[in-house]
């Protein structure tokens, strides 16, 4: 099969564009917690395992769907969110960006090992989504588990996107991510803001958790692959901005399905970066964020 024929072309960007949207989810999460908190969250992918343990548990032993699934661990994963944000997160806003490295990856260390406790070190999937879309007049095959994980997670997005823009709420959080001294003057309470939004990001890292659980095998560790995928989708598409990561996360999927497709796997990332970032526009594609 000649893989540069236009035909297998376009079957590799639709693959990869509906893969791009699991992972822009997943780094407008990321995103959005550096943009209002300047705290760069290395246990980001474990918040996203942890959304994927709670659809394999519901159904497991509850027979639950993933899509019923979904509400639940977005609600349970945001309320972590808070704890977290509460009990750690909040005592190192003001301080050194480093210091937030060194912090959340002894977080991520620590769930790690708990999930290697709990579960053990064995894969698990759910698979409840089987089959293929075959759309005849594009002569196009998608698999059920990505179309479905695709539409949700852009859908989710999007939602969260016009949450930020439109709601009070969400004009707090930019306006936290602006200016925090000038929303506190303004009677933001902005330590309750950054709770909501690390909770909303975790919440959002739930949500692909769940539906990385229908397309993949995964274990305790499996977030490590995801975390660099999302600092390479932050970096195209501009630290703290959050339509910025929504377009490097597509751009990121799309990338590596046709490099992928066409040479190797190995050469995708390196191909993202070097093409995004480098050549096109070294600060991201939207730029540094002064807004989410």
């Amino acid at each position: 099969m000649d893989l540069l024929q236009p035909g297998v072309l376009f079957q590799l960007a639709v693959g990869g564009l509906l893969a791009g949207a699991l992972y822009a989810l997943l780094a407008c999460g990321l995103n959005l917690v550096f943009g209002v908190m300047r705290v760069i969250n290395l246990a980001h992918a474990e918040l996203m395992m942890i959304g994927a343990f709670i659809a394999w548990l519901a159904w497991r032993y509850a027979g639950l769907h993933p899509l019923l699934a979904l509400p639940l661990a977005m609600l349970l994963l945001y309320g972590l969110g808070l704890v977290l944000q509460r009990l750690l997160i909040e005592r190192i806003v003001e301080r050194e960006e480093l210091t937030s490295l060194l912090v959340t990856y002894g977080l991520s260390i620590i769930l790690v090992n708990l999930g290697l406790l709990v579960f053990s070190a064995d894969f698990r999937a759910v698979p409840t989504l089987q089959g293929a879309f075959y759309l005849e007049g594009l002569d196009l095959v998608i698999s059920k588990p990505r179309a479905v994980a695709g539409a949700v997670s852009v859908v989710l997005t999007l939602a969260v996107y016009a949450f930020l823009r439109y709601s009070r709420t969400g004009k707090a959080i930019r306006g936290v991510s602006e200016h925090p001294e000038v929303a506190m003057i303004c009677g933001i309470d902005v330590a309750r803001i950054r709770g909501i939004t690390f909770g909303l990001a975790a919440a959002m890292a739930g949500a692909a958790g769940v539906m990385l659980s229908t397309i993949y095998s995964f274990s305790p560790d499996t977030g490590a692959d995801f975390i660099l995928k999302c600092f390479a989708v932050m970096i195209i598409g501009g630290m703290g901005n959050f339509l910025g990561a929504l377009l490097g996360g597509l751009l990121l999927g799309l990338a590596e399905a046709l490099v992928g497709g066409v040479l190797s796997t190995q050469w995708a990332e390196a191909v993202a970066y070097l093409l995004l970032v480098l050549i096109v526009r070294p600060t991201g594609l939207l730029g540094q964020a002064d807004a989410l």
